[in-house]
């Protein structure tokens, strides 16, 4: 079906269902603020579709098409909530819900706060570790912040962590044009404690009773050593919390992360982080299939 929008909880959601009516669905969450249309994710989407899978692809909120939200303990509760809200409006039944990145982070949180909607968990790229999670907190929060603190919100409107949700959604830049700046530093501050390592747990917004809720099959990919964004620590200690679930090695070169990356801050090849990504859906399927 073609790209729709749709109220969830008062938020209006961006997305689109690919796939036969019917068929077993797969959410998908890509990380950082980008969109649904973030090269790498549709592939993967088509991909699953051929294998007889129904795909939700979507703007989570403060990204892409969808309405900015500044509501929450944290932006990825926030977020977590929304998809689950999603699935549920659009009665896609129990769910396959996949995500990399911050959409890791995000659909962990949103299995363990409403597991029924959630047939399988599959995660990659679980972003945590001290540096990882301190460069969280600088690009979701920090620079926004501190533009509000310098420029009043008419700054806000230049910051590049919400530049995409700006261009494409009118409710997002008036929404955020029109917070009163000393509300919106505060909110800032609590979405990046969010973010301070923890001894208890390797996820934002996880706790042990959360992790003890995922009793659905998960997968999860571990992490490249070389990445400092999304160590191979936190995938291993998610794996650790969760004592049912399968942990195997990604379909890529351990310094995956580190190399897309490059290629997306050189700006020869476009956004390229997510590229690699279609390469799960053998594994993923194989997973699903099994369980």
């Amino acid at each position: 079906m073609a790209e729709s929008k749709i109220d969830v909880g008062g938020i209006g959601i961006a997305y689109e269902l690919l796939g036969k009516d019917g068929d077993p669905a797969v959410a998908l969450t890509p990380g950082g603020r980008f969109t649904m249309d973030v090269p790498g994710l549709r592939e993967m989407a088509e991909e699953l579709v051929k294998a007889g899978r129904r795909v939700l692809i979507y703007d989570r909120p403060n990204c892409g098409k969808s309405d900015a939200c500044l509501l929450g303990a944290s932006e990825s509760e926030m977020q977590a909530e929304a998809l689950s809200g999603l699935i549920r409006k659009l009665d896609l039944g129990p769910t396959v819900i996949a995500g990399g990145s911050g959409g890791s982070r995000v659909s962990m949180l949103a299995a363990a706060r409403d597991p029924e909607i959630c047939s399988h968990l599959v995660i990659w790229w679980i972003s945590g570790d001290p540096i990882g999670l301190m460069q969280l907190a600088t690009y979701y929060c920090g620079e926004a912040g501190t533009l509000a603190s310098i420029g009043g919100m008419e700054a806000v409107m230049k910051a590049t962590s919400w530049a995409e949700n700006f261009e494409k959604s009118e409710q997002a830049r008036e929404h955020i044009r029109g917070y009163d700046p000393d509300k919106f530093i505060a909110v800032m501050q609590r979405w990046a404690a969010a973010y301070v390592p923890s001894d208890i747990t390797p996820v934002p917004g996880m706790t042990p009773r959360d992790f003890a809720r995922l009793t659905m099959p998960v997968l999860v990919y571990r992490s490249g050593r070389s990445d400092l964004s999304h160590t191979r620590a936190t995938s291993e200690w998610c794996h650790r919390l969760v004592r049912h679930s399968k942990m195997i090695d990604p379909p890529w070169e351990d310094n995956e992360w580190n190399y897309r990356s490059g290629q997306t801050m050189a700006g020869t090849d476009g956004h390229t982080l997510f590229r690699s990504w279609p390469k799960l859906v053998p594994s993923i399927l194989d997973f699903v299939n099994a369980s």
